[in-house]
């Protein structure tokens, strides 16, 4: 892969305030974000909760637009909903009457110039769903309703329609918090996988700092709102990466590295000053 000139995500000194009253009150759920991310990096976004993870990925997606400061995806300045992006949630958000092969169609069927060529394309646009379902896993399962589907089952349905379009970047909020753990960690493997076959750009928020240590290049650590990175924690542990290594001293020392900057972020008054102090 060609090393670009400019960072893929660019975030230059970042505010958002929610409205204007809170704009004039100067009450901001971010503040003074600036954040790069190379073509290709894998990312991941910890914090307490509400500290403004889930507003860094709006404001990445273009769904917000920043009260202060730029937003540059892939060079272009983000004045809007991004095209070249995939998101998927907590909650796969299935439609239940739909199979499983047609819930990762879904995006082709309303997102431009997708839309417009997909009675043309259905044959194609279908293998290429069956093709990524099988690469997660759910080969012979292209029929199935939600209904018939596990939860993580779902879950990998949900990042293949996220990924059908073929999106230069992937957008992960809470995406295993409500499976067991043994089935999370299948889908970091899954993850794992996809990414390193593909090479997009992902942003995974995430409570879990064993599935960002496992799975980024790059831990950023959010301080309590409003919301500032007080830490950013290059992952040097090498790919490809299995979960023996999860029970390594390595691993777990960077975990309780992380836990660390978390219980201080937690604590009032303290996100401004460890943002003055740097990571």
């Amino acid at each position: 892969m060609t090393a670009s000139r400019h960072p893929f995500v660019d975030f230059r000194n970042v505010w958002l305030a929610y409205n204007d009253e809170l704009l004039a009150q100067q009450q901001f759920a971010v503040e003074d974000i600036s954040l790069q991310a190379r073509e290709g990096e894998f990312i991941a976004i910890v914090g307490p909760s509400g500290c403004g993870k889930s507003t860094f990925m709006k404001l990445a997606t273009g769904l917000r637009r920043p009260s202060r400061g730029s937003i540059h995806i892939d060079a272009a300045l983000v004045t809007g909903p991004l095209k070249i992006s995939g998101m998927a949630f907590q909650a796969p958000s299935l439609l239940p009457w739909r199979s499983t092969v047609d819930n990762v169609l879904l995006p082709l069927e309303i997102v431009e110039p997708h839309r417009s060529l997909f009675k043309a394309r259905r044959a194609e646009y279908r293998e290429r769903a069956v093709a990524l379902l099988r690469s997660v896993g759910l080969g012979g399962y292209e029929d199935k309703l939600p209904h018939q589907l596990s939860g993580g089952m779902q879950q990998r349905a949900s990042i293949c329609r996220a990924l059908i379009h073929e999106p230069k970047m992937l957008l992960l909020d809470e995406p295993f918090g409500a499976l067991d753990a043994f089935t999370r960690e299948e889908l970091w493997c899954t993850l794992r996988d996809l990414w390193a076959a593909r090479r997009f750009n992902v942003i995974l928020v995430t409570h879990d700092l064993r599935e960002s240590v496992f799975l980024a290049d790059t831990v950023y650590v959010m301080s309590r709102s409003p919301g500032r990175m007080v830490l950013r924690r290059e992952i040097a542990l090498p790919r490809p990466r299995d979960l023996e290594l999860t029970y390594t001293a390595a691993f777990t020392d960077i975990v309780h590295e992380l836990r660390g900057h978390i219980g201080a972020a937690r604590s009032p008054g303290n996100g401004k000053a460890a943002a003055q102090a740097g990571p």
